[in-house]
């Protein structure tokens, strides 16, 4: 018999979502009939019982079946009714495990179409912003600031970086320009609107002692100019007249863990898109 010969048994995956886990399993299944033929159709995202009635009424024409993943109750009673009708084998893969998972728990479940594809939107949102992080760190790519959600600025050891980081797991992309008095600031800085614009710093006898702790973790004398206070209120001072030019807030981040000010940050950010 040739190829062209052999009948086709066509294959209805129907969902309330994106349909992918009816469609994996139907695959699954023919694959186990060697020599048959099969023909696959993709009904995602349906949402009303008048498109379950015109795509059973196509499957009623030819052999086939009908796999689905509806959550809503009334599609998928909807489904089965029609399909008991026309007398079509249906297969609703999620009625068992919902039960079982309901008995199990015993609670009732949400029923909410697509939520594991909302989760798997937040994660890569977060692995977005993570990856935006990293590239957009102590000012590598000064590009970034226009394409971030917030930009911080602060001198060395203001928590730029742990905040940056911070932040991107909360979704939020993060670019971070370091401030040092003999570097000119990125033009982008003052291209972007203050209302994203965070300045961070410290109490200058803080970051002595943690610029001297951090010369020490690399090998090398706690007396070089970068924990020097003459040098550290410099900076300080050069920090405030940019933030102050560029009428952004100041964070005094001295005595506060990194998630406090990444709150604070995230609420004044909140509060300036307001106005």
């Amino acid at each position: 018999m040739e190829a062209s010969d052999i009948e086709t048994y066509k294959v209805y995956v129907v969902s309330d979502s994106v349909g992918e886990t009816a469609d994996m399993l139907a695959k699954a299944a023919f694959e186990q009939f060697k020599g048959k033929k099969f023909e696959v159709k993709k009904y995602p995202y349906i949402t009303n019982e008048e498109e379950i009635i015109d795509l059973v009424e196509n499957a009623s024409h030819g052999n086939s079946i009908i796999v689905f993943t509806t959550v809503l109750e009334n599609l998928r009673e909807k489904i089965t009714v029609e399909c008991e009708i026309k007398g079509i084998p249906y297969i609703d893969v999620m009625k068992e495990p919902i039960k079982a998972f309901e008995k199990f728990l015993s609670t009732k479940p949400e029923n909410e179409p697509g939520i594991i594809h909302r989760l798997d939107a937040k994660y890569f949102k977060r692995v977005e912003a993570i990856e935006f992080a990293v590239k957009y760190d102590d000012g590598k790519d000064p590009r970034g600031v226009l394409k971030a959600d917030i930009v911080l600025l602060g001198i060395s050891r203001t928590s730029k970086t742990p905040l940056s980081m911070y932040l991107a797991n909360k979704n939020v992309k993060v670019a971070n320009i370091p401030l040092v008095p003999e570097v000119p600031i990125p033009d982008e800085v003052f291209e972007v609107s203050n209302k994203k614009i965070i300045g961070l710093t410290t109490d200058p006898m803080k970051l002595n002692e943690i610029r001297q702790e951090r010369l020490k973790a690399l090998g090398l004398s706690d007396t070089a100019i970068y924990a020097n206070v003459d040098r550290i209120l410099e900076e300080i001072d050069y920090a405030e007249k940019v933030m102050k030019k560029i009428s952004c807030p100041v964070i005094n981040v001295s005595n506060k863990a990194i998630e406090e000010t990444a709150n604070l940050i995230l609420e004044i950010i909140k509060e300036r898109n307001k106005e």
